[in-house]
């Protein structure tokens, strides 16, 4: 029977996370309606998915709404699911980070058995909302046809392998400031192909700068083409975004700028004039290499067959049909950020 779904997002690197959930419920015949607000206002998910704004999004009466924010707007109807917008990479305490529950979500679509053991817990103790492991809608494209579009990034490259930079926003944890020159000086040399990226966050003069070393060496990729530049490339030079455990799903060695918590799957460094030696490595991984990058996307993301969208709206029709348990009542802190998202957005009907 076919249904009416809602995607939510305030960003826009939600994009990507919920483009191939709409794809997934679109091919199951649903219809699929999208609304953005904040920095995600005026982007639009690939026809035929609608973009509606928050009257029509109310008026419509979702059997579900997909979140890939922090909140939800709990005054649309229907099941309200949470399938986060990264991976935990430790830029926060978990009271602040990714591990706060707030009150808002029926349904926590959870990636991998890190971050699945903790909701769990979580979910024990608050009881007004239930987990379920499906692993990341984002990922999907990574190990299923993205017609050719990672070809066609990698194609400039023709035979040079291939390095993909990218950035977190957050001024203290950003290498972008720190590793321009050096990347700069590699580019040049022109022996590696370069896919360039920065958060949509970051300071508009890196942009500037960073656009400005694409050329026959190098390739400016913008947030739409994330996942496809993962795929494309070899290796990955970044710091504490969660792009370093995303790109990791793929067994491929990450080189991290002062990562905030640096694991054994990371080659860390923190003088930019090493970075030649650091990628030298990373190009050459050793066995221990190898298998702490397996290890650790096994913890984070086990699922390889490109169907966690799918896995979202089934464990969502679990939820609704009351597989998953009765849920408690939301507490006084979700009504109370349940009435903030009422005031921030100027909305207080029914």
């Amino acid at each position: 029977m076919m249904a009416e779904y809602l995607l939510f997002a305030t960003e826009r690197y939600a994009l990507p996370i919920l483009q191939p959930l709409a794809d997934a419920l679109q091919a199951a015949g649903h219809g699929v309606h999208a609304w953005f607000e904040d920095g995600a206002a005026g982007a639009r998910l690939a026809a035929p998915v609608r973009m509606i704004g928050l009257r029509d999004a109310v008026a419509l009466k979702p059997r579900a709404v997909f979140s890939a924010a922090n909140w939800v707007p709990t005054f649309v109807s229907g099941a309200k699911v949470q399938v986060f917008h990264g991976f935990n990479v430790e830029k926060r305490d978990e009271a602040r980070g990714h591990f706060r529950v707030r009150g808002l979500f029926d349904l926590y679509c959870t990636q991998g058995p890190a971050t699945t053991l903790p909701f769990r817990e979580l979910a024990q103790r608050h009881r007004h909302f239930a987990v379920v492991e499906t692993g990341w809608p984002k990922l999907d494209p990574l190990f299923r046809d993205d017609h050719g579009a990672a070809a066609a990034l990698r194609a400039p490259a023709r035979d040079r392998p291939v390095v993909l930079f990218a950035s977190t926003f957050t001024e203290r944890l950003s290498a972008a400031p720190h590793l321009l020159d050096a990347i700069a000086a590699e580019i040049a040399r022109g022996d590696r192909y370069w896919l360039l990226t920065l958060h949509p966050k970051c300071a508009p003069e890196l942009f500037e700068r960073y656009r400005a070393l694409a050329g026959a060496n190098a390739f400016f990729v913008e947030t739409e083409q994330l996942m496809a530049a993962q795929r494309a490339a070899d290796v990955l030079v970044a710091d504490t975004t969660s792009v370093v455990s995303e790109f990791v799903v793929q067994h491929k060695p990450v080189v991290t700028f002062r990562n905030r918590a640096p694991k054994a799957h990371m080659i860390d460094f923190d003088d930019p004039a090493v970075l030649p030696a650091m990628l030298a490595e990373a190009f050459s991984p050793g066995p221990a290499l190898r298998a702490a990058l397996a290890d650790y996307a096994d913890a984070i993301h086990p699922y390889r067959d490109g169907c966690a969208s799918e896995r979202v709206i089934a464990a969502t029709e679990d939820l609704l049909a009351g597989r998953l348990g009765r849920l408690a009542r939301k507490p006084i802190k979700g009504r109370y950020n349940a009435l903030q998202i009422r005031a921030k957005l100027g909305y207080w009907g029914l």
